[in-house]
């Protein structure tokens, strides 16, 4: 596809649209945190692309199946659509060079912070990186937003507080860190 000048947030799934449960399998598990919809629908009004882009090494680590994996997301996408948000596209990662076996137990280009997911998205969707963010409450997203060259942004929901602490011991500085998505979202607005 055409590359377009159209920004994108990537937003991290699992405690960033939704509640942090561990590996989550079955669709009736998935609650999304408040404010997260209203957040996304900004994003949409606004003109930016939204991307979740999700590493899920439960399937490689036999927790559950790439099946469960999409479940779960059009649970996730039928919940923001009925409160008026929708996300362009999502993007999960099955793999873990560690903890898989078989052609999940790789060391692929698309988990986080590598940026294999965020290739596609530009590929599928033309984005620009240039005036993009990564969103999400791990290390992870903030390495694949500095490794693309957007902005970050760590959230403290989730895993949030503990990876602050992992990333300041690395010498790792998000571009700014908020308690939630509808809290980064108003930071991303106004920037």
């Amino acid at each position: 596809m055409k590359k377009t000048n159209k920004r994108a947030v990537f937003l991290d799934r699992d405690g960033t649209i939704n509640v942090e449960v561990g590996y989550l399998a079955r669709p009736e598990d998935f609650v999304l945190i408040d404010g997260a919809a209203e957040a996304i629908r900004l994003l949409n009004d606004a003109g930016f692309a939204v991307i979740v882009v999700s590493n899920q090494s439960g399937v490689a680590r036999g927790y559950f199946t790439e099946e469960d994996v999409m479940k779960v997301n059009d649970k996730m996408l039928f919940e923001l659509n009925v409160k008026g948000a929708f996300v362009d596209a999502v993007y999960y990662c099955p793999h873990h060079p560690d903890f898989g076996s078989g052609e999940y137990g790789v060391d692929c280009d698309c988990r986080k912070p590598k940026a294999g997911m965020v290739k596609k998205a530009e590929e599928e969707f033309g984005v620009s990186i240039d005036g993009s963010f990564v969103v999400g409450d791990h290390k992870g997203d903030i390495e694949l937003g500095k490794n693309i060259g957007a902005k970050t942004v760590l959230l403290l929901s989730g895993h949030g507080a503990e990876e602050a602490e992992k990333l300041k011991a690395e010498g790792i500085v998000p571009d700014h860190t908020c308690e939630d998505l509808l809290s980064a979202v108003k930071y991303i607005l106004g920037s």
